[in-house]
């Protein structure tokens, strides 16, 4: 199974988005042996250097340190999915601003939601960064009418237990991209989050 094969904006609505830089993981898999989804903000512009890239770019190298920060060590993200972890986006365009309007990040969820129906093992959800925690809570507001994380700082947030369905979710701080390496507290904080939840998932090194 390939995600990008099923997974596609057709009507492109989000204008402050680059369009060119759509991007959902052309990865091969067997979505059965995922137990854990890790959803970041958006991919990068320049697709070299996003998640499923290749272990020297950006976005999978700061996603490599993140787990390793935690336990998990892995020398690429294709590691990782063979042991079980899935890595997406909560936005599938390259940002063109500093922000995502909120409307955009609505829109997007359908298409993440059609990406994780995907997945039917799942046991975990870590969702980095304020982006996917609204595009989380969006799709499950559509699902279940209500929202899985409540409103508040993720600090506040973060240590509280939540459910989807049969899964656990765990809200925590970006780790993909340049903003990973500014605030030590917020590394220690995502290691926390990632170790937790690969605890939860059984999956280990």
């Amino acid at each position: 199974m390939q995600p990008s094969a099923s997974i596609t904006c057709r009507d492109w609505p989000c204008e402050d988005m680059n369009h060119e830089a759509f991007q959902v993981p052309a990865i091969s898999c067997d979505p059965i042996s995922i137990r854990l989804v890790l959803i970041a903000e958006a991919p990068p512009e320049d697709a070299s250097e996003g998640l499923w890239a290749g272990p020297a770019a950006l976005h999978a190298q700061t996603t490599l340190l993140a787990f390793a920060s935690a336990g998990l060590q892995a020398g690429s993200t294709k590691e990782l999915l063979a042991r079980g972890v899935y890595l997406t986006t909560a936005v599938k365009c390259a940002k063109r601003n500093y922000g995502i309007a909120p409307a955009c990040v609505s829109r997007c969820s359908t298409l993440l939601e059609q990406e994780l129906d995907l997945f039917t093992s799942v046991r975990g959800y870590l969702l980095m960064g304020d982006v996917a925690i609204r595009a989380f809570n969006a799709l499950a507001r559509r699902r279940t009418g209500k929202r899985v994380i409540p409103a508040g700082s993720t600090y506040k947030v973060r240590d509280g237990v939540f459910w989807y369905g049969d899964a656990r979710v765990y809200p925590s701080y970006l780790q993909a991209g340049k903003s990973y390496f500014i605030e030590q507290s917020k590394r220690r904080m995502i290691a926390e989050d990632i170790a937790a939840a690969l605890a939860w998932c059984g999956v280990g090194a």
